[in-house]
């Protein structure tokens, strides 16, 4: 599942490509047919995302909102934005790049595009295009148009967001949330309600780097790793939306070469203690632990 850093990345693609211009809705699937007409022709005027969810916002007060939930994903192809930092790839001569861009918990480059619009490729819920870009949508949890006060109300049921919300508000709401609750912490981490973005991979290096056993009771957690939680989320977010990697160890301690600390790697010795790290289903998700550095 996308987790929040790729959403935002997401959003951000829309934000660069898509705002400021006429957009073209279609369901080429015919799934979403009646919903593209309400918005179709009209412009984009700004792009966020929240959490694991983004909201697109037109020009005549309607919104589109989409959660990928465990399968869904953008497919972009034209004049798209590339690379760590979302920088666009252009040859030195010539007419821009048409490139093909898959963005879903991670990024692929495909085959440049030979002629645009491509055809749609498989069961595209929506596709939204400008004369230079194109952005189709397989396999939502959610997409659906909204007003103005239903996307409040669904940003209103979403915990905080680090880049989004004030960071010392967020704060408070998150540890306020989490030390009131009886459910095991790594339950909460994965509440879109206490805290947003968080998937299954941020929740098991979050909680092993903490040094956080995942079955204490939230309200049992000290105060202090709580606020060191939504801390180490704050950095290691920020990093995944400016890389477009999960980086949750650093240079020295993973080999120059992006890994997780305990994230699938269930059997295999932790790279601290050597104990085989754990693995159980949890809230239908499976969770990856160090029976010894999180007892």
């Amino acid at each position: 599942m996308p987790e929040g850093h790729s959403v935002h990345r997401i959003a951000r693609q829309f934000a660069l490509h898509f705002t400021g211009v006429p957009v073209s809705v279609t369901s080429p699937q015919g799934r979403f047919a009646a919903d593209a007409a309400l918005l179709d022709g009209h412009t984009i005027v700004s792009a966020r995302a929240v959490g694991k969810q983004m909201f697109l916002e037109f020009d005549h007060g309607l919104w589109l909102r989409v959660h990928l939930g465990l399968y869904g994903a953008w497919d972009f192809a034209g004049d798209v934005s590339l690379g760590r930092h979302g920088e666009t790839l252009r040859p030195s001569i010539g007419a821009p790049r048409l490139t093909r861009l898959r963005m879903s918990e991670q990024e692929k480059v495909g085959e440049d595009v030979d002629a645009f619009p491509p055809d749609p490729i498989g069961q595209v819920r929506v596709r939204l295009l400008t004369p230079t870009v194109v952005g189709d949508l397989r396999g939502p949890t959610a997409c659906e148009v909204q007003t103005g006060e239903e996307v409040q109300a669904s940003i209103g049921k979403l915990g905080p967001d680090p880049l989004v919300d004030d960071l010392g508000e967020a704060e408070e709401r998150f540890v306020w949330t989490v030390r009131k609750k009886p459910t095991p912490i790594a339950l909460l981490l994965m509440d879109q309600s206490v805290v947003g973005g968080i998937g299954n991979v941020y929740r098991a290096e979050l909680l092993f780097r903490a040094r956080q056993n995942p079955f204490t009771p939230g309200r049992e957690v000290r105060e202090e790793v709580v606020r060191a939680l939504w801390r180490d989320w704050v950095q290691l977010l920020r990093i995944g939306f400016e890389t477009g990697l999960m980086y949750t160890m650093d240079d020295e301690a993973s080999g120059g070469v992006p890994q997780h600390w305990v994230y699938k790697r269930t059997g295999e010795p932790c790279l601290l203690c050597g104990t085989p790290i754990q693995m159980q289903e949890l809230g239908a998700r499976k969770l990856y632990w160090c029976p010894t550095d999180q007892a």
